[in-house]
């Protein structure tokens, strides 16, 4: 009886897993504004000094975006960061954008440079290039890009100090979501230059409908349903017929 029970269940959840399959297949990421892109490029080597470390985004970074490159003993030997021209893509970014209460893909074929130059290079090792920026959305946008430096030291700037400060309170604004991000430009300190225009969509909003979560509950008490009734027409052997079974 118990072998019964247990073969129904299994076929009962079974049957559950490839409805739900089925009927909720699975959403595309939705992050706007990511990282496409970078030189060098994530768990490289570098191997000779570099004036800086470029990042590619598929629209252009906020203002108050914030960058840091941090050497393997945990000294930031950022100086800033400045825009660039706008660079073709080794290959199409797709992301994904709500309408009409389903996603659509875009494709990217333009990477926008935040370009984070790095004062020195003061070790060998693993070096971190972090950033922390907003989305045209309001979505945040962090990451880090690891990559390996095997080239020969170099010495500090005269009069050089390593960067200490954190991020603005505009960008931590934004990132909580205290209010919308401004206009999407280029960084208010270092040089800029112009760039085209960024058509970044706005978000849809997207009406609530029952049904997206009526009918997996539905579906979910149909199965429970199932059990109890295939559990409770699992044949019984009377006592006596047990027992008979047993002498035997």
């Amino acid at each position: 009886m118990r072998s019964v029970r247990v073969g129904a269940s299994k076929i009962a959840v079974l049957a559950l897993v490839a409805v739900l399959g089925v009927v909720l297949p699975a959403h595309p990421a939705s992050a706007h504004g990511q990282l496409a892109m970078s030189d060098p490029v994530q768990d490289s080597t570098v191997d000779k000094p570099r004036a800086e470390v470029a990042l590619y985004f598929t629209e252009q970074p906020a203002s108050f975006a914030w960058f840091t490159v941090t050497a393997p003993s945990g000294l930031r030997v950022e100086g800033g960061w400045r825009t660039g021209e706008p660079k073709r893509l080794d290959k199409p970014v797709q992301e994904y954008f709500m309408v009409d209460g389903k996603f659509e893909p875009r494709s990217y074929n333009t990477g926008f440079p935040a370009l984070v130059p790095v004062s020195h290079w003061p070790e060998q090792g693993l070096y971190t290039a972090a950033y922390q920026t907003v989305a045209s959305d309001g979505e945040a946008v962090k990451g880090q890009l690891r990559f390996t430096y095997s080239g020969p030291v170099t010495p500090a700037p005269a009069g050089w100090t390593a960067p200490t400060a954190g991020p603005s309170e505009a960008l931590t604004r934004a990132l909580n979501k205290e209010g919308a991000p401004p206009a999407t430009v280029g960084p208010t300190q270092g040089p800029q230059q112009a760039q085209p225009p960024v058509s970044a969509p706005a978000p849809v909003k997207t009406p609530f409908v029952l049904t997206d979560w009526l009918i997996p509950a539905l579906l979910i008490v149909g199965v429970g349903l199932m059990i109890g009734l295939a559990a409770r027409r699992a044949p019984v052997q009377p006592e006596k017929k047990r027992r008979k079974a047993a002498l035997r």
